[in-house]
């Protein structure tokens, strides 16, 4: 632990996890949450975490340039390379308001929001991470700040067999409003990226947190985000994962506080022999709370996807209005999708739904588009992005949504080439 760095405090932390990890087993598909997962194919030993200098990365990397200059105006930038903060830069104005953004280690007092949210880590990856989270970043919101542009923090992995293990705290105050978007990408390497983020908004704070994943086909990406959503606040989380090679994200936001709301968005999209594996949560702990969910993904090749989701309701949760919603489009034969909704209502003054979908194009909407002179190929192409635009129109950084569309597109033009080329 000691050769990762960092203060006494955050050295201790490591010590203790890497401990607990020592006697804690590694999931297995025998066990629900594993079930449907890829996870009897990861090899731990294959991967290292990094040593402080073995990057020699310095600045931002030119390949999160290209992003930052979709992007246009922010507030403040980080850029994290191999798990480490090599670049900081936050506007002036913001600054002077009071808004931190940088290494946790060098903004926040020893251990006061690292794992507030999370709590003790108590499964074998969350103790991994804990042991191993060499550079945690802190966006800071004073209470009664408004930050105008988004605040984007970007992660880029480019060393192979790398163990990476990125962490993101956001802190809204009470009554403040800011936009986080966090953007996960890397080279072709063979690579493990466990990331987490902690998301907390404060009383009456609106928070909006955008998530773009689109790592390297090789990478294996096994991610948490976990927010704390306090009385009249609004928290709002949008994820677009597009790449890697078996990509889950745990995804669990607590309505902890009267009249809080909160949003859960999300787009996958895997092709080849990618697989996308979510689960979420949405608890219900205090009354008159409102949740609402939407997943929506599409798997071509021998893709695979799941979606794993929970509403509960708390005993003392009267008033909530909770929904969720998952539907998937499946592309080719060879493709799977799996969809698993449930609820978990422990109070009868309830408003709940649940609803999933797993099936090809939809015949309807491929007939009014070909008997209007679209060619067929072009009009599932069209279908599938409107499928998506829903979801994409709503992200929070509305800029970002271009560069995500892209990629999408992109994937539609590579089976569209091997469709060519099987007729051929």
């Amino acid at each position: 632990m000691a050769r990762i760095g960092g203060p006494a405090w955050l050295r201790a932390r490591r010590a203790a996890a890497i401990e607990r990890f020592a006697v804690t087993p590694l999931p297995t598909v025998e066990q629900e949450v594993w079930r449907y997962s890829r996870i009897p194919e990861l090899d731990l030993a294959a991967y290292a975490p990094l040593p402080p200098g073995a990057s020699s990365a310095v600045g931002i990397p030119e390949q999160l340039r290209v992003v930052l200059e979709t992007l246009g105006a922010r507030a403040a930038v980080v850029a994290v390379v191999n798990g480490r903060v090599v670049h900081v830069e936050v506007d002036p104005a913001i600054a002077a308001l009071g808004v931190e953004v940088g290494r946790l280690v060098e903004l926040d007092a020893p251990g006061a929001t690292l794992g507030s949210i999370s709590g003790a880590p108590t499964t074998a990856f969350a103790q991994l991470h804990a042991a191993f989270s060499a550079d945690p970043v802190l966006v800071r919101v004073p209470a009664g700040v408004v930050v105008p542009a988004p605040v984007v923090v970007l992660h880029w992995t480019d060393a192979p067999s790398s163990a990476t293990f990125p962490h993101l705290v956001v802190d809204a105050g009470e009554d403040s409003e800011v936009v986080v978007y966090d953007h996960n990408a890397s080279e072709d390497v063979d690579a493990l990226v466990l990331p987490v983020a902690e998301l907390r908004a404060r009383p009456a704070s609106r928070l909006r947190y955008v998530h773009g994943q689109v790592l390297g086909p090789q990478v294996w990406q096994l991610g948490r985000q976990l927010s704390r959503v306090e009385q009249d606040a609004s928290f709002s989380t949008a994820m677009v994962a597009l790449g890697g090679d078996y990509a889950r994200l745990e995804v669990e936001s607590t309505l902890a506080g009267r009249g809080s709301a909160g949003e859960m968005l999300a787009v996958y999209f895997g092709e080849e022999r990618q697989m996308h594996d979510f689960r979420s949560l949405q608890d219900h702990v205090a009354p008159r709370t409102t949740s609402n969910l939407l997943f929506k993904g599409a798997v071509q090749g021998r893709a695979r996807s799941v979606y794993t989701g929970l509403i509960h309701i708390g005993k003392h949760a009267a008033g909530v209005d909770a929904f969720q919603t998952n539907r998937n489009i499946k592309l080719s034969e060879g493709a799977w999708a799996e969809s698993v909704p449930n609820l978990e209502i422990e109070n009868n003054d309830v408003r709940c739904s649940h609803a999933s979908a797993v099936g090809p194009v939809d015949e309807d909407q491929r007939y009014y588009l070909e008997s209007r002179g679209v060619p067929p190929a072009r009009a599932e192409r069209l279908i599938v992005l409107g499928f998506f635009e829903e979801v994409l129109e709503r992200l929070a950084v509305p800029a970002a949504a271009a560069p995500l569309r892209s990629e999408i597109a992109a994937k539609l033009d590579r089976r569209d080439r091997q469709a060519v080329g099987a007729g051929a």
